[in-house]
């Protein structure tokens, strides 16, 4: 006897109940995808060498971590831009879900403020020549962060030092503070050296800083701010002090930058496909703790000077190296923690300036810091914001300033009609009245006046070649220079 058809579909059901239930669906991970270049081929200065390798290893590295790898060297100006505007189509169209890493091992230099990746077909013989000539760091952040994206993370290895002579005696040193919060928020950017500061190219086959993050990346599941944390310890300790990467952030959420290790047979992070709960919370927005100058001492106070260092340099923060360089005065740390609290100072109050952007900003930072690399950029830029300031050009506002009841259905010109007569009979003799308008008035008229009845109302616009922009009332005039708007009575006498 056949089953009704109900009770099939009962069957069915029970069966797929039954398989999910022993096979949880598995939470999706993100797409990965990564763009790398090293910029090593400079062709109007020397080259770099290590840059090349730096990029080549960073795409493996990357590539057995998890990322779809877009890798590039050598690029000029218009193949960088070319490959970025490829790179932000793939994401684009690898969706929403996207966490989109640029790793950028070359020269960089800041110019007026602004950060900027060099090609290597640059030749600039002064500093307005990089803006035409190279890529700005600003276009690429902004390109990716107008995409429906997870996140962005930026890692540059782009402080060395300023190869070209003609930038060399005006251009500030290193890179400027980017400011993470200004744009999309999930944006993470981590710079091979502090801002102001260069980077060592270093005698291995990379530098430095890409040695640690390749080092780190054997260690798989580490959080990305812890993971940068033990870059820059391994960082500051490789270059005895003289380097000490840094970081800004405006992640909402977690991330783990390497899921898998470099070893033989690694296997991808189990924790990232598990739980979706778990992941649930972990893309909560994650609140920053900001430590004062207070908390920190009371962190440091007993701790031995170099354990202490060691934590204020994870740290990387004013707060930070004041209290260190407070509690451990007579230490042998204690000189590089006001150095680097020093800069940091610095760099943050030029980002203020530059931000502002007004003549009173640059003289702010020119009081405080004279003697500054960049001063000379400071007094360039506060001359241009003046300038901007006194030749500006006027706006003259055309149309009427009088009460004149005119609407957009009001003609402008209309004769008005004679009045009628009132009733009231004047007995008293008639003198002869003095005309409303004499010949000894100056105004744009005929010598008699109007002829009676021909009074038009309207308004007459005369705008004058000089720098006066004022606005007078009476007959049209044009020219002179108060170049404005008159308004009054207009007559139809064969001057007009």
């Amino acid at each position: 006897m056949r089953r009704p058809a109900f009770s099939d579909l009962l069957l069915l059901s029970a069966v797929l109940l039954s398989f999910q239930i022993s096979f949880p669906r598995v939470a999706s991970a993100e797409n990965r995808v990564a763009l790398v270049i090293g910029q090593s081929a400079y062709r109007a200065v020397p080259a770099l060498p290590n840059a090349a390798n730096d990029g080549r290893n960073m795409a493996e590295a990357l590539g057995k971590a998890g990322y779809e790898v877009t890798a590039a060297a050598d690029l000029s100006q218009n193949d960088m831009r070319q490959t970025i505007s490829d790179f932000a189509a793939k994401v684009a169209a690898s969706g929403p879900d996207t966490v989109a890493l640029v790793f950028y091992a070359g020269h960089g230099l800041q110019i007026d403020g602004e950060n900027y990746l060099i090609p290597v077909d640059v030749d600039p013989k002064r500093e307005a020549d990089i803006p035409l000539q190279a890529v700005r760091l600003n276009d690429l952040m902004n390109t990716l962060g107008a995409l429906p994206t997870r996140m962005r993370i930026y890692m540059l290895d782009a402080c060395r030092n300023n190869p070209f002579p003609a930038l060399s005696q005006t251009a500030g040193h290193g890179l400027a503070v980017v400011n993470t919060k200004a744009g999309a928020p999930g944006s993470f950017i981590s710079f091979s050296t502090s801002p102001g500061a260069e980077a060592e190219d270093g005698n291995g086959e990379d530098s430095p800083y890409t040695t640690a993050l390749l080092k780190i990346a054997k260690e798989p599941n580490l959080q990305i701010e812890e993971a940068l944390k033990r870059v820059r310890v391994a960082v500051y300790e490789a270059t005895e002090g003289r380097q000490v990467p840094w970081d800004g952030s405006s992640l909402t959420r977690s991330y783990v930058l390497f899921l898998s290790s470099l070893g033989a047979g690694a296997q991808p992070d189990e924790a990232a496909s598990k739980r979706p709960a778990e992941e649930a919370a972990a893309s909560a927005p994650q609140p920053k703790v900001t430590r004062t100058v207070d908390d920190w001492r009371k962190e440091l106070k007993d701790k031995e000077p170099k354990s202490a260092f060691t934590e204020v340099i994870e740290s990387d923060s004013v707060s930070a190296y004041e209290a260190f360089a407070t509690l451990f005065a007579q230490s042998t740390y204690a000189p590089r923690a006001r150095s680097l609290m020093e800069r940091r100072k610095e760099m943050e109050a030029w980002e203020v300036a530059v931000a502002t952007n007004t003549s009173a900003s640059f003289d702010a930072f020119l009081e405080s810091y004279p003697a500054s690399d960049l001063a000379a950029t400071a007094r360039k830029m506060q001359v241009r914001v003046i300038n901007r300031v006194v030749f500006a050009p006027t706006t003259v506002a055309l149309g009427p300033t009088c009460p004149c009841n005119i609407t957009p259905t009001t003609p402008l010109l209309k004769k008005v009609e004679p009045t009628t007569p009132t009733k009231r009979v004047d007995t008293t003799p008639t003198k002869r009245k003095k005309p409303r308008y004499s010949d000894d008035d100056v105004g744009d008229r005929g010598p008699s006046g109007p002829p009676p009845g021909a009074i038009i109302e309207g308004i007459g616009i005369g705008i004058g070649m000089g720098m006066g922009g004022g606005i007078r009332g009476g007959g049209m005039s044009g020219g002179g220079s108060g170049g404005g708007v008159r308004t009054g009575p207009v007559y139809n006498s064969p001057r007009y």
